[in-house]
Protein backbone atom coordinates (compact mmCIF):
# COMPACT_ATOMS: atom_id res chain seq x y z
CA UNK A 1 0.00 0.00 0.00
CA UNK A 2 1.61 3.31 -0.93
CA UNK A 3 -1.51 5.18 0.87
CA UNK A 4 0.60 6.92 4.40
CA UNK A 5 -2.02 6.83 7.32
CA UNK A 6 0.31 9.18 9.31
CA UNK A 7 0.51 11.71 7.20
CA UNK A 8 -3.45 11.91 6.67
CA UNK A 9 -4.14 11.83 10.35
CA UNK A 10 -1.18 14.55 10.98
CA UNK A 11 -3.25 16.60 8.36
CA UNK A 12 -6.53 15.96 9.68
CA UNK A 13 -5.68 17.09 12.98
CA UNK A 14 -4.24 19.98 11.64
CA UNK A 15 -6.78 21.27 9.34
CA UNK A 16 -10.14 19.47 10.66
CA UNK A 17 -10.56 22.56 13.88
CA UNK A 18 -9.74 25.36 10.89
CA UNK A 19 -12.49 24.02 8.73
CA UNK A 20 -10.24 23.44 5.59
CA UNK A 21 -11.84 20.45 3.10
CA UNK A 22 -8.63 18.24 2.44
CA UNK A 23 -9.71 16.94 -1.54
CA UNK A 24 -6.87 13.77 -1.87
CA UNK A 25 -5.36 13.92 -5.22
CA UNK A 26 -5.47 10.05 -6.54
CA UNK A 27 -4.90 10.97 -10.12
CA UNK A 28 -2.86 7.82 -11.96
CA UNK A 29 -3.47 5.95 -8.33
CA UNK A 30 -4.80 2.74 -8.56
CA UNK A 31 -8.05 1.87 -6.91
CA UNK A 32 -6.59 0.02 -3.83
CA UNK A 33 -5.17 3.35 -2.74
CA UNK A 34 -8.53 5.38 -2.92
CA UNK A 35 -9.75 2.27 -1.00
CA UNK A 36 -7.28 2.83 1.94
CA UNK A 37 -8.00 6.01 2.20
CA UNK A 38 -11.72 5.45 2.10
CA UNK A 39 -11.76 2.91 4.69
CA UNK A 40 -9.90 6.22 7.16
CA UNK A 41 -12.78 7.99 6.74
CA UNK A 42 -12.13 10.12 3.79
CA UNK A 43 -14.40 10.93 1.48
CA UNK A 44 -13.56 13.97 -0.63
CA UNK A 45 -11.17 12.41 -3.68
CA UNK A 46 -9.75 14.60 -6.74
CA UNK A 47 -9.09 13.43 -10.27
CA UNK A 48 -7.46 15.34 -13.67
CA UNK A 49 -8.97 12.93 -16.34
CA UNK A 50 -11.98 12.64 -17.35
CA UNK A 51 -11.83 8.67 -18.29
CA UNK A 52 -9.92 7.86 -15.11
CA UNK A 53 -12.18 10.00 -12.99
CA UNK A 54 -15.82 7.53 -14.95
CA UNK A 55 -13.73 4.42 -14.39
CA UNK A 56 -12.68 4.72 -11.25
CA UNK A 57 -16.56 6.09 -9.89
CA UNK A 58 -18.00 3.19 -11.58
CA UNK A 59 -15.99 0.47 -9.37
CA UNK A 60 -15.73 2.69 -5.97
CA UNK A 61 -18.44 3.08 -3.40
CA UNK A 62 -21.09 5.82 -4.39
CA UNK A 63 -20.83 8.10 -1.31
CA UNK A 64 -17.64 9.13 -2.36
CA UNK A 65 -17.51 12.79 -3.56
CA UNK A 66 -15.66 13.52 -6.47
CA UNK A 67 -14.02 16.37 -7.57
CA UNK A 68 -12.83 17.23 -10.93
CA UNK A 69 -9.73 19.36 -10.30
CA UNK A 70 -8.04 19.06 -14.50
CA UNK A 71 -9.28 21.52 -17.66
CA UNK A 72 -12.35 20.48 -18.54
CA UNK A 73 -13.27 20.38 -21.97
CA UNK A 74 -16.66 21.50 -22.91
CA UNK A 75 -16.79 18.12 -25.30
CA UNK A 76 -16.25 15.92 -22.36
CA UNK A 77 -18.94 17.78 -19.82
CA UNK A 78 -21.41 15.29 -19.98
CA UNK A 79 -19.36 12.13 -18.99
CA UNK A 80 -18.81 13.76 -15.44
CA UNK A 81 -21.80 15.21 -14.87
CA UNK A 82 -23.64 11.72 -13.24
CA UNK A 83 -20.11 11.49 -10.81
CA UNK A 84 -18.87 14.54 -10.10
CA UNK A 85 -19.64 16.43 -6.65
CA UNK A 86 -17.72 20.05 -7.32
CA UNK A 87 -16.10 20.86 -11.00
CA UNK A 88 -13.10 23.24 -9.43
CA UNK A 89 -11.64 24.96 -12.75
CA UNK A 90 -14.71 26.61 -14.62
CA UNK A 91 -12.66 28.84 -16.79
CA UNK A 92 -15.31 30.64 -19.18
CA UNK A 93 -19.03 31.20 -19.59
CA UNK A 94 -19.10 29.07 -22.64
CA UNK A 95 -17.97 25.91 -20.23
CA UNK A 96 -20.22 26.84 -17.37
CA UNK A 97 -22.80 27.04 -20.05
CA UNK A 98 -22.15 23.09 -21.10
CA UNK A 99 -22.19 22.10 -17.38
CA UNK A 100 -25.72 23.87 -17.05
CA UNK A 101 -26.85 21.71 -19.60
CA UNK A 102 -25.51 18.74 -19.10
CA UNK A 103 -26.71 18.73 -15.54
CA UNK A 104 -30.34 20.17 -16.54
CA UNK A 105 -30.09 16.82 -18.80
CA UNK A 106 -29.13 15.15 -15.86
CA UNK A 107 -31.93 16.54 -13.37
CA UNK A 108 -29.66 18.16 -10.64
CA UNK A 109 -27.82 21.11 -9.93
CA UNK A 110 -24.29 20.53 -10.57
CA UNK A 111 -21.67 22.87 -7.84
CA UNK A 112 -18.69 24.54 -9.55
CA UNK A 113 -15.58 26.93 -8.73
CA UNK A 114 -14.29 29.21 -10.77
CA UNK A 115 -10.76 29.43 -11.55
CA UNK A 116 -9.12 32.44 -10.99
CA UNK A 117 -5.31 33.08 -13.04
CA UNK A 118 -3.16 34.24 -10.13
CA UNK A 119 0.01 32.89 -11.22
CA UNK A 120 2.42 34.86 -13.27
CA UNK A 121 3.11 31.78 -15.77
CA UNK A 122 0.94 32.22 -18.65
CA UNK A 123 0.03 28.09 -18.64
CA UNK A 124 -1.97 28.27 -16.06
CA UNK A 125 -5.68 28.74 -16.75
CA UNK A 126 -7.75 31.03 -15.26
CA UNK A 127 -10.30 34.21 -15.40
CA UNK A 128 -8.82 37.75 -14.68
CA UNK A 129 -11.13 39.77 -12.53
CA UNK A 130 -13.36 41.54 -15.58
CA UNK A 131 -13.92 37.95 -16.73
CA UNK A 132 -14.53 36.79 -13.13
CA UNK A 133 -17.56 39.55 -12.72
CA UNK A 134 -18.82 39.32 -16.17
CA UNK A 135 -19.24 35.89 -15.48
CA UNK A 136 -21.01 36.32 -11.95
CA UNK A 137 -23.45 39.29 -13.85
CA UNK A 138 -24.43 36.53 -15.90
CA UNK A 139 -24.95 33.63 -14.45
CA UNK A 140 -28.05 33.67 -12.25
CA UNK A 141 -29.96 32.67 -15.87
CA UNK A 142 -28.56 29.36 -15.67
CA UNK A 143 -30.66 26.83 -13.36
CA UNK A 144 -28.59 23.98 -13.23
CA UNK A 145 -25.39 24.95 -12.23
CA UNK A 146 -24.16 26.58 -8.64
CA UNK A 147 -21.08 28.90 -8.56
CA UNK A 148 -19.78 27.66 -4.80
CA UNK A 149 -16.68 29.96 -5.01
CA UNK A 150 -13.42 30.62 -6.34
CA UNK A 151 -10.00 28.25 -7.27
CA UNK A 152 -6.48 29.43 -8.03
CA UNK A 153 -3.15 27.42 -8.56
CA UNK A 154 -0.29 30.02 -7.39
CA UNK A 155 3.20 29.39 -9.42
CA UNK A 156 5.29 27.26 -9.49
CA UNK A 157 8.52 28.52 -7.77
CA UNK A 158 10.70 27.98 -4.65
CA UNK A 159 10.25 31.92 -3.87
CA UNK A 160 7.29 31.53 -0.67
CA UNK A 161 7.06 34.91 -0.76
CA UNK A 162 5.50 34.93 -4.71
CA UNK A 163 3.38 32.43 -3.72
CA UNK A 164 1.77 34.36 -0.76
CA UNK A 165 1.26 37.54 -2.96
CA UNK A 166 -0.65 35.28 -5.15
CA UNK A 167 -2.92 33.72 -2.65
CA UNK A 168 -3.51 36.93 -0.50
CA UNK A 169 -5.00 38.42 -4.59
CA UNK A 170 -6.90 35.73 -4.76
CA UNK A 171 -8.47 36.01 -0.81
CA UNK A 172 -8.88 39.90 -1.21
CA UNK A 173 -11.01 39.19 -4.71
CA UNK A 174 -12.98 36.26 -2.98
CA UNK A 175 -13.63 38.67 -0.17
CA UNK A 176 -15.10 41.14 -2.28
CA UNK A 177 -17.09 39.32 -4.37
CA UNK A 178 -18.77 37.41 -1.49
CA UNK A 179 -20.34 40.63 -0.02
CA UNK A 180 -22.61 40.58 -2.56
CA UNK A 181 -22.30 36.81 -3.51
CA UNK A 182 -23.88 35.03 -0.51
CA UNK A 183 -23.36 31.36 -2.46
CA UNK A 184 -19.68 31.99 -2.52
CA UNK A 185 -17.94 29.51 0.39
CA UNK A 186 -14.95 27.76 -1.10
CA UNK A 187 -11.46 29.07 -1.62
CA UNK A 188 -9.97 26.81 -3.22
CA UNK A 189 -6.34 27.15 -3.53
CA UNK A 190 -2.91 25.21 -2.02
CA UNK A 191 -1.28 21.86 -2.60
CA UNK A 192 0.82 19.88 -0.86
CA UNK A 193 3.93 22.04 -1.69
CA UNK A 194 2.22 25.06 -0.69
CA UNK A 195 -1.32 24.29 1.64
CA UNK A 196 0.05 25.66 4.70
CA UNK A 197 0.86 29.26 3.11
CA UNK A 198 -3.03 28.83 1.05
CA UNK A 199 -4.39 28.12 4.42
CA UNK A 200 -3.24 30.67 6.65
CA UNK A 201 -4.20 33.42 3.44
CA UNK A 202 -7.60 32.29 3.92
CA UNK A 203 -8.17 28.58 1.70
CA UNK A 204 -10.65 26.42 2.97
CA UNK A 205 -9.60 23.49 0.79
CA UNK A 206 -6.43 22.09 -0.24
CA UNK A 207 -5.60 19.51 -3.13
CA UNK A 208 -3.28 17.09 -1.76
CA UNK A 209 -1.49 14.42 -3.52
CA UNK A 210 2.54 13.83 -2.68
CA UNK A 211 1.57 14.04 0.89
CA UNK A 212 -1.05 10.91 1.55
CA UNK A 213 0.13 9.09 -1.59
CA UNK A 214 3.91 7.87 -1.85
CA UNK A 215 5.28 6.58 -5.11
CA UNK A 216 5.22 2.70 -5.46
Amino acid sequence: MSVSKAAYHQLKAELDPKGVTIVAVSKTKPVEDILALYELGHRDFGENYVQELVDKASQLPKDIRWHFIGHLQSNKVKLITPSVQLIHGVDSLKLLQEINKQAAKAGRVQDCLLQVHIAREETKFGLDEEELNSILSQYDKLVAVRVCGLMGMASFTSDMDKVRSEFGKLRSIFDKLRTANSELSILSMGMSADHKIAIEEGSNMVRIGSLLFSER
